[in-house]
């Protein structure tokens, strides 16, 4: 179990996937929220959570005000988690749980969001993730939007496209944060 940490929904519990999935701890949750309450109004938000888990990062940004959330992984296990989760939450419109590869969902018509979560499988090749961020920040974020990618520290580092700008990069433990805006 981990835990909303603010907003409407703050302190609630919810569940996480028992298949080995790693949710991102609140410690890390905590300090990317803070990072964004610097640089976003999240009210009226529209958010993507991809490689979603729990969607404790989606759920986190509706929470804190985010108007809709589209959450995507591959794991059903995952997606019927995140739909009980949101159903505790009382979430009963502007959200979406896609159960595809996010290689897949990205690989369709852009949609532009305001704040993106990427949060692939530590042992996600740094290539595959490279082709992704790509695609997320020339199609899928907005203009002013903030990609928030998470990774393992041992991970080789992406190359950000120029048109995106690196505003926050974190280690926290054996994770990394980086955050940039188109």
């Amino acid at each position: 179990m981990t835990r909303i940490i603010a907003g409407r929904f703050g302190g609630r519990r919810i569940a996480v996937p028992d298949d080995g999935t790693r949710p991102t701890s609140d410690r890390v949750r905590e300090a990317v929220f803070n990072m964004l309450d610097a640089r976003i109004d999240l009210d009226g938000a529209a958010v993507a959570d991809l490689y979603a888990g729990s969607g404790a990062l989606g759920i986190e940004a509706l929470s804190r005000g985010a108007a809709s959330a589209v959450f995507v992984d591959s794991r059903r296990k995952a997606t019927a988690v995140i739909a009980t989760n949101l159903k505790a939450c009382g979430v009963s419109s502007g959200t979406r749980v896609l159960t595809q590869e996010v290689g897949t969902y990205l690989s369709g018509a852009g949609a532009p969001f305001d704040v993106i979560f990427m949060d692939p499988p530590y042992d996600l090749g740094t290539d595959a993730v490279q082709d992704e961020v790509r695609a997320v920040a020339d199609r899928f974020l907005a203009e002013d939007g903030l990609l928030i990618l998470e990774r393992s520290t041992r991970s080789a580092r992406v190359e950000w496209p120029g048109s995106v700008d690196v505003v926050a990069d974190k280690s926290y433990g054996d994770t990394r944060v980086e955050i940039v805006r188109r």
